[in-house]
């Protein structure tokens, strides 16, 4: 299972901090964070505008990576807004 974390504005904006899915979703196994992302995003319209590609970093088991990641069960992705320094 896999277990998939929300962080800033994206926790509020979403209404949830965490989600677990299964590996293996509609019979395909969610093997990449994109197509994690692209499941995440048919959820509905403020998903798909949240979590799109750019709008939201990633990390898998706590260390930043790309759509490109591979993705196994049980790994904890966490998704969160662009960080700005000032």
């Amino acid at each position: 299972m896999l277990k998939i974390l929300f962080f800033g504005q994206l926790k509020e904006v979403l209404k949830t901090e965490f989600l677990d899915i299964e590996f293996v979703y509609s019979g395909e196994q969610i093997n990449s964070v994109a197509k994690l992302r692209s499941i995440l995003q048919a959820k509905g319209d403020v998903w798909d505008e949240y979590l799109a590609y750019g709008k939201a970093l990633v990390a898998v088991n706590q260390e930043m990576t790309n759509d490109d990641a591979v993705i196994g069960d049980a790994d904890e992705i966490a998704f969160f807004p662009p960080v700005t320094g000032g």
